[in-house]
């Protein structure tokens, strides 16, 4: 590690100290607002290789791939917000290198940038498909508001849509190309969408959910190529001999962590770059928050990395204590959402394959609100809320609390939840 014998005390932890943020993304962007929050006076920099000021990623496979939200509402900060912050924000500008021992970022052309800390919010990249035909005009990855654009423009011509991979990417995108009236086949390797997330219980509820919605929901497929004329897309074909039809093909088949510079630098990484619970990585100068942390969560007692919006709104603020040397760590439990159709819905909590014994169901999932828990040994390891709002607290306040609670109870809507919150 850079710094004398004992890195831990001798790194410079100052309210004037030089930050450099690698990454101009949400959380990168929520990590210079924390700093400024928080008294630091010293230089900030931020640093991305988008054009686009930072965003929020969700709108660009809900409303503003549906076209019910403008490119406006996406911006964290607008660009005065930098200006009158004293942020340097750097946009259209990659980071090729970190220098650790001179601690300096290296830009694309050469210039380089010294830091006291450094923050890296490098966020991840979609994973791309092995197969020929991914060249083709007509193919399309859904990250950046530039895809989300001709995604967009894409469905305006009305050729049919398949899309491979019933993660919550392509299932977002199959709501929105059924919502713009397009024929839609989602093509899924596994047995049912979202299968390692929500288990088979729940599953069924959102494959169901989207044949009512009148999309071709194929399982157990295996995908050989995408086939074409003329340069460009006409359809995907399977190992059984089909051909699926499609003047778009939108590929969702998860995303991978960019720890390339991390990894270049000589830091831990995994799943993702490896950091404690302070966001600290293994150079105790470096920090990572975002997509890309793999971050040891101290109530699940062990390393998690969550690809989703919470995580980029909510651990830059930790991230950015830690920077200025306070003792914060990031325990909040996992958060998401997703929008689908008339469907809302929000998860509190973590639960890998294999981890619960129970799915406790409070309402009727035919009746399209209840809540569902994962449980285990009687404690509740996640909730999930299907348009039921103002639920979430509690949800979380029973996840955190691991205690053990009454199942029947869970399962009656008569119980208040707050009160067995609470009990």
């Amino acid at each position: 590690m850079a710094r004398g014998s004992d890195p831990w005390n001798d790194r410079v932890m100052s309210e004037h100290s030089n930050v450099v943020i690698v990454g101009a993304s949400l959380a990168g962007a929520k990590a210079a607002e924390a700093l400024r929050e928080k008294g630091h006076s010293g230089a900030i920099t931020l640093i991305g290789d988008e054009a686009e000021l930072p965003y929020e990623r969700p709108p660009l496979s809900k409303a503003y791939l549906q076209g019910s939200a403008d490119l406006d509402g996406l911006f964290v900060h607008d660009q005065q917000w930098y200006a009158d912050n004293k942020v340097d924000l750097r946009l259209s500008c990659a980071v090729t290198a970190i220098d650790r021992p001179n601690h300096e970022v290296v830009l694309e052309g050469g210039e380089r940038l010294h830091y006291d800390q450094l923050l890296l919010t490098t966020g991840s990249s979609p994973r791309h498909l092995d197969i020929p035909g991914t060249d083709l005009d007509g193919v399309h990855y859904l990250r950046r508001i530039g895809d989300s654009d001709r995604l967009r423009a894409a469905f305006q011509g009305g050729a049919p849509v398949a899309i491979i991979g019933a993660g919550w990417i392509g299932l977002e995108t199959a709501a929105a190309a059924r919502s713009a009236g397009l024929g839609v086949t989602v093509l899924e390797m596994g047995e049912l969408p979202l299968l390692r997330v929500l288990g088979p219980e729940v599953a069924q509820l959102f494959a169901d959910l989207h044949t009512r919605h009148g999309v071709d929901m194929r399982f157990g497929v295996q995908i050989t190529q995408i086939v074409g004329e003329d340069g460009s897309v006409t359809g995907v074909a399977l190992a059984d001999g089909t051909t699926i039809p499609a003047g778009t093909v939108v590929v969702g088949v998860g995303i991978t962590p960019n720890v390339g510079l991390a990894e270049a630098a000589g830091l831990d990484v995994g799943d993702g770059i490896i950091v404690d619970q302070h966001l600290r990585s293994s150079d105790p100068d470096i920090f990572a928050a975002g997509d890309v942390a793999c971050a040891f969560h101290p109530r699940l007692g062990r390393h998690v990395r969550v690809e989703h919006w919470a995580n980029a709104l909510n651990q830059p603020a930790v991230a950015a204590g830690s920077i200025l040397g306070e003792d914060v760590a990031f325990d909040r439990s996992p958060y998401f959402f997703t929008d689908q159709y008339d469907l809302g819905m929000e998860y509190t909590g973590h639960v890998e394959p294999g981890d619960y014994d129970t799915v406790v169901f409070r309402g009727d999932p035919a009746s399209g609100e209840y809540i569902a828990f994962w449980t285990k040994d009687a404690r509740v390891l996640a909730g999930m809320n299907v348009n039921i709002w103002d639920v979430t607290d509690d949800i979380k306040a029973l996840v955190q609390s691991g205690r053990q609670v009454d199942l029947e109870a869970l399962a009656d809507p008569g119980q208040d939840l707050s009160e067995l919150a609470a009990s």
